[in-house]
């Protein structure tokens, strides 16, 4: 009786299968992330065999069999494994997945009640990367680089006079910039808001920063420093040159010696000009005892 119901519930899902055609699951996953396939759900009977395909022209092929608990897989990364046990749950996993691995899988697996089959489709998303820029014009340009798919780009406050451009990628990712001028307006600041299926996000700009004053404060400031730095520098060198020359002129005649003996002056003349030291004076001449300034 118990084999009897078993059949039938294999003809009712063969049957639905035969009417309703193969299965077909979406699945959506961000670059980086773990990607989980199913297989398709069969009746609670003994697995005989389980094959993984993707469609391309060099396929990857994970296949399973019980009777012999033989496993083979040709031509797949090594990122492509199965989630579980192939004999309990044969889901296949991919981990980090990337945007080459998208495309169609197939599961088909064979049991007692026959052969299932389940299509899934693999879709890769790329968060873009966001910037907003503004040059002097108070031309606003907001760009999401890389994203898959393009992502969506609005301003605030809504202007209806903006820009935008895209650019393809071979990989599939897109580019997209917004530009819009704000050269009419007294706003302060300016808001991005770039909207995509990985990631929301809000950039706002100071305008401001645009503004023509802010060179030649930055110009007065810089000819400031450097004005006031040449200064110190020409003081610093200026009395290190006075320095050295005072040095210079107190060191150019030796003196103190042990014995040295001063002749008195017999008048102002001589007084006024002294005489030129006699070679008594070094007489008892020690080189020792003779100390410079440097």
């Amino acid at each position: 009786m118990a084999q009897t119901r078993a059949v039938l519930a294999a003809f009712l899902f063969l049957l639905i299968n035969l009417v309703e055609g193969p299965a077909y699951n979406m699945v959506n996953v961000e670059a980086g992330h773990e990607a989980v396939l199913s297989c398709p759900d069969v009746p609670k009977m003994p697995l005989l065999m389980v094959t993984w395909k993707t469609k391309c022209s060099a396929c990857c092929l994970l296949a399973y069999r019980s009777d012999s608990n033989e496993t083979r897989k040709l031509n797949c990364s090594e990122r492509m494994m199965w989630k579980y046990s192939p004999d309990s749950n044969p889901a296949l996993r991919i981990y980090p997945v990337n945007v080459g691995d998208e495309g169609n899988y197939s599961c088909e697996i064979v049991n007692g009640a026959g052969n299932f089959l389940l299509f899934s489709s693999l879709t890769v998303i790329v968060p873009p990367t966001v910037t907003l820029t503004c040059d002097k014009t108070r031309v606003a340009a907001c760009q999401a680089s890389a994203g898959k798919p393009a992502a969506d780009i609005s301003w605030i406050p809504a202007n209806n006079h903006s820009t935008e451009e895209e650019v393809h990628h071979p990989n599939g990712t897109v580019t997209r910039v917004s530009y819009i001028s704000w050269v009419d307006s007294t706003l302060p600041t300016v808001t991005c808001l770039v909207t995509h299926p990985a990631t929301n996000q809000t950039l706002s700009l100071d305008l401001s920063c645009t503004s023509p004053r802010l060179p030649y404060l930055l110009i007065g400031g810089c000819a400031s420093v450097a004005a006031v730095s040449g200064v110190t520098l020409c003081l610093i060198f200026r009395c290190r040159a006075f320095r050295l020359r005072k040095l210079t002129r107190g060191s150019a005649v030796p003196f103190a010696t042990k014995n040295f003996r001063s002749i008195p002056s017999r008048n102002k003349t001589e007084a006024a000009n002294p005489p030129v030291l006699s070679e008594s004076i070094y007489q008892n001449y020690n080189p020792r005892m003779i100390y410079m300034n440097y």
